[in-house]
């Protein structure tokens, strides 16, 4: 089984991948991976890209596709199939990797679309908190610490990261609505997508994911 895991900023992209990866069995690869094994491996699509990067330019989708292709090709541990977060974001990449993959076993079989209303992607990100020291991640909506900016686990000091507010996941919206909406309405007409209300807790959701993947 290959999937594709979509979703705005703040849907539980991230979490629920790697539930569907242990459950599933599945490899689990987000563009970043392959992006960073690349450029640290000094491939020549991994030095072409670097070359972009290095300019603050985005990397052509070409070579992020032929990236992704290469890099699912070449797993080692082939397992049940892959499960990827982070790609396709155009509809030039999704039309590209579909033929590039066409008649293999890297054809993608399913889309997940993890579905969240604005008003709760804002109150995930603008209410998120991370531990400076250990990582802890909180949510002074729904996560809080026991006591105001200080992590339960170790004491140290949270902090917000600069573009969890709300006029930058306005700006990530916008560009998630302009450029990966239309992929999804794309495989929507193929019949390959999957949409999940994600706006409960991740107890209450996560079971729901599960049925529909195992059908």
């Amino acid at each position: 089984m290959n999937i594709f895991i979509m979703g705005a900023p703040g849907s539980g992209k991230g979490t629920f991948s790697s539930r569907i990866k242990e459950e599933f069995d599945l490899n689990h690869i987000s563009t970043g991976d392959i992006f960073r094994a690349n450029i640290a491996g000094g491939t020549e699509l991994g030095m072409q890209a670097k070359a972009y990067t290095e300019k603050g330019l985005l990397v052509p989708d070409e070579i992020t596709n032929n990236m992704v292709k290469e890099y699912l090709s070449q797993l080692s541990d082939k397992k049940n199939g892959y499960l990827l977060d982070g790609y396709p974001r155009t509809l030039d990449q999704a039309k590209a990797f579909e033929k590039m993959t066409e008649g293999t076993d890297l054809m993608v079989d399913e889309i997940v679309v993890m579905d969240v209303p604005f008003d709760e992607l804002t109150r995930r990100i603008t209410g998120r908190r991370s531990c400076k020291n250990c990582g802890e991640i909180y949510n002074i909506y729904s996560k809080p610490p026991v006591k105001e900016g200080i992590c339960n686990k170790c004491g140290s000091e949270l902090s917000q990261r600069k573009d969890d507010n709300e006029e930058s996941l306005k700006t990530r919206l916008e560009e998630y609505a302009k450029n990966t909406e239309p992929v999804i309405a794309y495989y929507e007409e193929k019949g390959m997508v999957k949409r999940i209300d994600a706006t409960a807790g991740i107890e209450e959701i996560w079971p729901v994911l599960k049925e529909a993947l195992s059908k």
